[in-house]
């Protein structure tokens, strides 16, 4: 820990493949950040930048699209855990910076260094897969959203990245779909707040930000783990707040 006993809150945002989760972790970002508020002291960080280096013959089944990236077998497992350990404790770190326009070898030659932050905001689909991970987070989220318009999204995205709708649908089928609903949507049942329709939700979004406040100025003065237990404490009053979130009037917006 840092000598002002600084300790960083993560907070896990996890949820299948486009259902909004880039867009919760910003609308949230927005309200840490305003006039009065945390100011910059509050970062975002992709799963997708913890994507394990692949064999030559699992290179060529990924320009193939035969590779399953939404499979736990894609993921550094122990470089995230090791890397959020040591960011939630205010020490330096170096993490890949994930760009999908890029070939995923180009993407891991990239790397940006991880300021000091009071909140890390974490998204990914599988960040409540394995335990020792999962148990970082102070808050869970996991952004609910149906099955046909994490598609639709899925579809524009890959399209615009030039991508046939041919090869996205089947992707989708082959490996999307089954690995959503075999890994990311069991892990659901670990998240403090579920957000249904996600970044449309701005009920629970706006519900959520206090607390996240609250644990942030604690966290420069308890210790991890009565931070931590505060955190899993909160979970049958967040669920419940997610609940009632979900009866307010939809509000469009594009993902």
């Amino acid at each position: 820990m840092s000598a002002n006993n600084k300790r960083t809150i993560l907070i896990g945002v996890a949820g299948g493949s486009s259902s909004g989760k880039t867009s919760v972790c910003e609308r949230i970002m927005q309200q840490l950040s305003g006039p009065g508020q945390l100011s910059s002291r509050v970062d975002m960080l992709s799963m997708s930048s913890f994507y394990r280096r692949l064999t030559d013959e699992e290179r060529k089944a990924a320009q193939a699209g035969l590779f399953n990236f939404d499979h736990p077998d894609a993921f550094d497992f122990d470089l995230m855990v090791s890397t959020l350990q040591d960011a939630r404790m205010g020490k330096p770190v170096r993490v890949a910076e994930y760009d999908p326009s890029l070939s995923l070898a180009a993407a891991q030659q990239r790397h940006r260094e991880l300021a000091l932050v009071d909140v890390l905001l974490v998204k990914g689909i599988l960040l409540f897969y394995q335990p020792r991970l999962r148990d970082l987070f102070d808050v869970k989220l996991f952004v609910d959203c149906d099955s046909d318009t994490r598609l639709a999204r899925r579809v524009r995205t890959d399209l615009a990245r030039g991508r046939s709708l041919v090869s996205t649908l089947n992707y989708h089928t082959e490996f999307v779909k089954p690995a959503f609903e075999g890994f990311c949507l069991p892990t659901k049942k670990y998240a403090d707040l579920v957000l249904p329709r996600g970044p449309e939700n701005l009920v629970a979004v706006e519900l959520m930000v206090p607390r996240i406040r609250d644990f942030a100025a604690e966290a420069t003065q308890a210790s991890p783990s009565k931070v931590a237990r505060r955190g899993r404490s909160n979970g049958k009053t967040a669920r419940h707040l997610s609940e009632s979130a979900a009866a307010q009037p939809q509000v469009s917006r594009p993902h």
